[in-house]
């Protein structure tokens, strides 16, 4: 029950609001290579839309993992995400946000997520951007080995930045924590995007996920390094 709300609210979160309303998204599809309790050579791929009207914005994102060695398994793990954002200033907001993440090859069976809170931007040009937000929220996870179902508030905060090096290249890096009493995760995305052609570009990303509290012999830190072709609509 407690997996439907979670995934209920995220759906929620993607509504649009009014009816005149801007869209935009980028879709993504690669390779990969992953370090940690998963060491593989893999698939990904990654799908985001944005809604934007008046105060609102609206987002849901989509990622995915999968390898095969052609016998068995070697990765699989997928992301379901989404946030809603109502401005309160020119640079202050509101924002919902949502996360369930299932990892075959983690501590967790899954992870999910709910919080809201305030956020702040710092910087918001197309050159530049950089924004911070935070706030309580609550996760529910299984735990692989046991079966326990753990549960409990948590702090919730991200620190997003961009920044447009040449006329065809970026860098951009989100960072996420959840820290609970339970345990904490950790998630860093560190991206290279080069336009190739109008809105297709290349895309090279590093990811570290990092959970403080997992049973013995498992891995407290993944990484999945990749490299796909990046479609992009603004």
């Amino acid at each position: 029950m407690k997996i439907n709300i979670t995934m209920l609210a995220l759906a929620a979160l993607a509504i649009a609001q009014p009816a005149r309303a801007e869209w935009s998204g980028k879709a993504e599809l690669g390779a990969s290579m992953a370090t940690g309790n998963s060491q593989n050579k893999s698939a990904n791929g990654a799908l985001e839309v944005t809604q934007k009207s008046d105060k609102w914005q609206n987002v849901l994102g989509f990622m995915g993992n999968y390898g095969n060695d052609g016998d068995t398994t070697t990765a699989q793990r997928w992301e379901v995400r989404g946030q809603t954002n109502y401005s309160l200033t020119e640079r202050a907001y509101w924002f919902g946000a949502g996360r369930y993440d299932d990892d075959r090859f983690s501590a967790f069976e899954y992870q999910a997520s709910l919080a809201t809170g305030l956020g702040y931007r710092f910087f918001d040009t197309d050159e530049t951007k950089l924004w911070v937000q935070g706030g309580p929220g609550y996760r529910v996870s299984k735990e692989r080995d046991t079966g326990d179902t753990i549960d409990g508030v948590i702090f919730r905060g991200n620190i997003g930045f961009e920044k447009q090096i040449t006329e065809t290249t970026r860098i951009v890096n989100l960072f996420l924590v959840e820290a609970g009493s339970d345990n904490t995760y950790l998630q860093n995305n560190l991206g290279l995007v080069v336009t190739v052609s109008g809105s297709l570009g290349l895309r090279v990303g590093y990811e570290v996920r990092h959970n403080t509290d997992v049973p013995p012999g498992i891995d407290r830190t993944d990484t999945l390094t990749t490299i796909g072709l990046m479609y992009e609509t603004k």
